[in-house]
């Protein structure tokens, strides 16, 4: 009853009262029934009932998504999704209980930064997500062009020249084009268009195929080939149910049951603090069914208002499905 309470009420989240009293509840209940994630704190000698506030709360390195099954509770799923990355590369697996969950989560983060996605048409190039299968985000970019009940809505995989023709017939929609950032980077080059209006997202980085741009340098290229002012980022990952977005020079904004803290590089234990550079440590409370405490590769600041900026990776790591630039 607890479970499904909190499940029932993780998207009304209005304040941060409200979401260090879930933060506390979820993870006594990750702690009870997941066992990797218990095993983890206690390993690390960490006095659960010392817990007071989420920023107490300990983070499961996202390592463990290639190695285990993040699972709380029973361990029955009815789906699993894998990271992007490229061949021969050890990809993570997020093993979902309830898809509705997932379905859930997006559809209320992208209400509430976009509102009503029924007004929308969703173009979207993701030729290495499309390629790889189980991903994440062609589930959920799927979904939303079904949602915008718009036949003008759907997926590009390598088709620049079609892409180019249906941009040129949706000027007059709410157009939002969502695209790896490599893609992205092709298509403007080839098919350069002004289409000032339209939201150009872009997410996934450059997945080795092309050369690292700086967000500036990437964010100007882009600009001037689609005549736009801005351009919008989505950050997510396999590992997560929910999406931060950006719409404007790199500074995300996290809906109201997502958090980003920031841990000091050289204590993984320690957080760093705002404006202050460091590991990305991510409390995702629509995550219940795994552990909604991940400490990722990724390098960034915090800053107020729940706002947060990626810098980059550490060395090492994995290149994944989220929006990274290099430092």
């Amino acid at each position: 009853m607890l479970l499904n309470n909190l499940i029932k009420n993780i998207f009304k989240i209005n304040s941060d009262e409200e979401f260090n009293d879930f933060a506390i509840q979820i993870f006594h209940h990750q702690y009870r029934y997941n066992l990797i994630y218990k095993n983890f704190v206690d390993l690390n000698a960490i006095n659960v009932d010392s817990i007071k506030t989420f920023e107490d709360i300990p983070f499961l390195p996202i390592g463990f998504f290639k190695t285990h099954k993040i699972i709380t509770g029973d361990t029955h799923t009815d789906h699993f999704f894998k990271s992007s990355g490229t061949t021969g590369m050890e990809r993570s697996t997020h093993y979902i209980k309830d898809i509705k969950l997932y379905e859930e989560s997006f559809l209320h983060g992208f209400k509430h930064f976009f509102g009503d996605i029924s007004k929308f048409t969703i173009l979207a190039l993701l030729p290495n997500y499309i390629e790889q299968k189980d991903s994440s985000l062609i589930y959920m970019v799927s979904k939303l062009i079904e949602l915008t009940k718009d036949t003008d809505s759907g997926f590009y995989l390598n088709n620049y020249a079609e892409l180019h023709e249906k941009l040129k017939k949706t000027r007059n929609k709410n157009v939002i084009l969502i695209g790896v950032t490599y893609a992205l980077l092709d298509l403007a080059e080839q098919f350069p268009i002004n289409i000032p209006d339209a939201i150009i997202m872009e997410t996934g980085g450059m997945k080795g195929r092309r050369k690292e741009l700086i967000r500036e340098e990437l964010h100007e290229t882009l600009c001037n080939s689609f005549g736009v002012k801005s351009i919008y980022a989505e950050y997510g990952m396999t590992e997560l149910l929910s999406q931060a977005y950006s719409k404007a020079i790199g500074v995300y904004h996290a809906p109201p049951w997502m958090k980003i803290l920031i841990r000091d590089i050289d204590d993984p234990f320690a957080l760093a603090g705002y404006n202050k550079a460091g590991g990305v440590n991510v409390i995702d409370l629509a995550n219940i069914n795994s552990c909604s405490f991940i400490a990722t590769q990724d390098i960034g600041k915090k800053y107020d208002n729940n706002t947060f900026e990626i810098l980059g990776r550490f060395d090492n790591s994995d290149v994944r499905g989220c929006n990274l630039m290099v430092i």
